[in-house]
């Protein structure tokens, strides 16, 4: 069976539910406790397929996941998912954490599996597509219990009051197959862009790793070296310790209150920066945030112009990197990093997001991995960089600095491109779901 869009419905009503608007004439409203019924089943020897929930992907294979999180030693009593089963987590529900599954299995004793009735009109996949939009969320997300968004759960009783509206089994079959084909060429789409800006973001690296580690003049002569970290570096070339040629200090942590009280941005404040501000790709740093630091406070230590910040602790360490082109206040994850007359502050900060930066960085790295692991400012100050004399530098700095900027801004149209496809594939399923487009089924030619 295909599907082809129709315009609009003949006629619509109100459905006096926020999160529906307006249905078709013909779709009927009802409660999830009228379409669902709690799976009470439980694994006997937790030897089935395990199944997780993510906001971004629905029901998967956890074996298809990247999941820190410990695995139980047994997983008798796990609850059981059959086919075309909507299973939620309770904890991240208000994420949307959610979705029909596509095979039997099991999940978390935290999640919520729920059945389909055997007398209403279900079709697994369009229930699917209904749940995970913005406008169902937020309504899971209003009847979840909980104090901060962080613990909220959605609890059965709560789920079941959800009002829904429900379209005959026919029309919720027309809505899957043509979302199916619909989401498939946007994703396809998006997927094509997504490894174009990666293969930009390669190159990028690359030209950054050999201009720090070659210099502009591949024809050069390389001299040994005694180092360890590098065998060998092109003649004229110096290798130099970090705090030889740089100082460095973290900056100060700011509580939400705090925060609020430095909400007001004047001419003469300093921009507060933290690690979120600084765009992975692009090394981006926005200084617009909503946190000032008025000038008459003066207990807050300041990155110079022309310096470079970098992550030094959690997820992100080694990761984010940014060049300072304002004085700006900053939080204590960040290490700010400032060169001397020996060496040109732009090159220093291409040396930062170079190879032989990170490999330095990464073998320094302590602590539990991704979140809570780091290095510490003393130990980047030991760190070793090879540099030429001081115009050459200079060269190096403005060669990179204009072909970054050159892809960046490819990267930025691509990103702008990936968002409007994103907003489409979000826009027209929440419109086909809830009815404001009409889909009918097209019956295929002999």
């Amino acid at each position: 069976m295909k599907a082809k869009i129709f315009g609009r419905y003949a006629s619509y009503k109100q459905s006096g539910v926020d999160w529906i608007g307006e249905t078709p004439s013909n779709w009927t409203l009802t409660r999830n406790k009228d379409i669902f019924k709690e799976r009470g089943s439980l694994s006997s020897t937790g030897t089935e397929t395990l199944l997780t929930v993510s906001h971004i992907t629905g029901v998967t294979k956890r074996s298809e996941k990247k999941v820190n999180m410990f695995m139980a030693e047994t997983m008798e009593g796990y609850k059981q998912c059959k086919k075309g089963d909507l299973v939620i987590n309770t904890m991240w529900a208000w994420m949307g954490a959610l979705g029909t599954t596509q095979q039997d299995g099991i999940c978390s004793p935290a999640y919520g599996v729920y059945a389909p009735r055997e007398d209403i009109p279900y079709n697994s996949k369009y229930f699917d597509y209904l749940y995970r939009i913005p406008n169902a969320i937020s309504e899971m997300t209003r009847n979840s219990k909980g104090i901060v968004s962080s613990r909220l759960r959605l609890y059965p009783k709560d789920f079941f009051q959800i009002q829904t509206a429900l379209p005959s089994y026919k029309e919720q079959s027309a809505i899957a197959d043509y979302l199916d084909s619909f989401t498939k060429k946007i994703d396809t789409e998006i997927s094509l862009l997504n490894e174009k800006s990666e293969a930009y973001g390669r190159l990028k690296q690359r030209l950054i790793n050999d201009a720090i580690r070659y210099g502009l003049n591949l024809a050069k002569p390389m001299k040994a070296t005694n180092e360890e970290w590098i065998e060998e570096i092109p003649e004229g070339w110096n290798i130099m310790r970090l705090k030889d040629v740089a100082q460095m200090a973290t900056g100060n942590s700011l509580n939400d209150e705090l925060k609020q009280l430095y909400s007001v941005k004047d001419p003469e404040s300093i921009p507060y920066v933290s690690t979120k501000d600084i765009d992975l790709l692009t090394c981006f740093l926005n200084i617009d945030n909503g946190v000032y630091i008025p000038s008459t406070e003066h207990q807050y230590r300041k990155a110079p112009k022309h310096s470079t910040l970098l992550c030094i602790e959690g997820g992100s360490a080694g990761r984010k990197i940014s060049y300072v082109k304002r004085e700006v206040c900053y939080v204590n994850k960040l290490l700010c990093i400032s060169g001397n007359d020996k060496v040109n502050s732009l090159f220093l900060h291409f040396y930062i997001r170079s190879h032989s930066f990170s490999s330095q960085f990464k073998s320094c790295l302590t602590g539990l991995k991704d979140n809570f692991w780091g290095v510490t400012g003393p130990q980047v100050s030991r760190f070793k960089l090879a540099a030429p004399p001081i115009k050459e530098q200079i060269e190096i700095a403005t060669y990179l600095d204009d072909k970054v900027k050159t892809i960046d801004s490819i990267v930025k149209s691509i990103t702008s491109k990936l968002e409007k496809l994103k907003e489409l594939r979000l826009s027209v399923v929440s419109e086909v779901v809830t009815g404001k487009i009409k889909i009918e089924p097209q019956e295929s030619n002999p």
